[in-house]
């Protein structure tokens, strides 16, 4: 699986590339708004920092609109993955831009109807939100479940991107499922490393070391 990061703060994808674990990015204008900064410089600077796809949505909610920003943006760098609504409006430009060679990531997915048109229409990426569909009582991790049986049925390209990961247990229920990719918060990532039984080992390991004096090097 696949880990992009959910964010636009520069040191937090600084970090985690430093880690060698991290595929690529993914941001939306809510974050964009977080960071405080330019769109474009943002973009641009986390493009240079990952190599591999990063996301930038357009804003635009017209096919017109959306090619016009989406020419601005897949501009920045050649790892820029145009990112668009999932409406028909959205799936026409996916479909227009990933002919022409163009990683595209359709979004604000909450379907497995919508998730075969966004394969259909050759998204390079398709984001189901599972905490969100979670809020409103309905099962996230049901839905990449479908969506993963429907891509595989057609062999379809589209790498399942899960998204709005609110903890490690929708991590590891993705994994289990076959989805090809998950982004998530940075904070979210790093919980995927601690386990009360790692830090007690250390410490005995530590405990133990201290008593032979020695040191290493």
């Amino acid at each position: 699986m696949k880990f992009f990061a959910d964010t636009a703060d520069i040191a937090d994808i600084t970090e985690l590339a430093a880690t060698g674990l991290l595929d690529g990015v993914t941001t939306n204008p809510s974050l964009i708004a977080k960071s405080g900064r330019d769109f474009l410089e943002v973009v641009a600077e986390i493009a240079k920092i990952v190599p591999g796809p990063v996301s930038a949505e357009v804003v635009a909610l017209d096919h017109e609109g959306m090619m016009r920003e989406a020419e601005i943006v897949r501009k920045i760098a050649d790892n820029i993955a145009v990112k668009v609504p999932l409406t028909l409006d959205g799936l026409k430009t996916c479909k227009k831009l990933t002919d022409d060679g163009t990683m595209v990531n359709v979004t604000l997915c909450f379907s497995a109807n919508q998730a075969l048109l966004a394969g259909k229409a050759g998204a390079t990426f398709v984001s189901p939100f599972v905490g969100r569909h979670d809020d409103i009582g309905f099962d996230g991790m049901a839905l990449i479940a479908d969506i993963r049986q429907i891509y595989d049925n057609y062999d379809f390209g589209t790498e399942i991107l899960v998204a709005s990961v609110r903890h490690p247990i929708h991590v590891l229920e993705a994994a289990k499922i076959g989805a090809d990719v998950m982004t998530a918060p940075p904070a979210i990532i790093k919980m995927l490393v601690n386990h009360p039984l790692t830090d007690k080992g250390i410490e005995g390991f530590l405990k133990d070391w201290a008593k032979t004096g020695q040191t290493i090097g």
